[in-house]
């Protein structure tokens, strides 16, 4: 699977399907939606089978976009386990920009989720950090 992409629309009818369409004509495949919305914006969050040709189709639509690898963490399964998690990362001065809950079971639940600074989030969640090679990553 690529790397997440949060898109912001205008929430309005149509915005997804030409974001959408946009995609497929160019030969991305969509391998992973979800979308929410609030007032007048919407964004979707979605992984392609080809995060380049994703990233240059975005930026020929002129939609805002972030990206990122999701990180993985389990908390525990109870009121406060998420606050705890996302206090956490304010604390360090880190923005979460998106967020999902992958499963649960045994009592934990399983999140993936963005961030605007992932060497800082790994580093307040006592996550290990990732060696990228150069030349592997780009941002928005």
């Amino acid at each position: 699977m690529g790397r997440p992409f949060v898109i912001q629309l205008e929430n309005r009818v149509g915005e997804l399907a030409h974001l959408t369409r946009a995609l497929a004509i160019r030969g991305v495949n969509i391998e992973h939606v979800v979308g929410t919305s609030a007032g007048d914006k919407m964004c979707a969050r979605i992984t392609t089978d080809d995060d380049a040709l994703t990233r240059e189709v975005l930026r020929s639509l002129d939609l805002p976009f972030v990206e990122g690898d999701a990180l993985h963490v389990e908390v525990e399964d109870r009121p406060g386990g998420i606050a705890a998690l996302t206090e956490r990362l304010a604390a360090a001065g880190v923005n979460v920009t998106g967020i999902l809950t992958v499963g649960r079971r045994n009592g934990m639940t399983h999140l993936a989720f963005t961030v605007d600074d992932e060497a800082r989030a790994r580093e307040a969640l006592g996550l290990p950090s990732v060696v990228v090679p150069a030349g592997t990553r780009s941002g928005a």
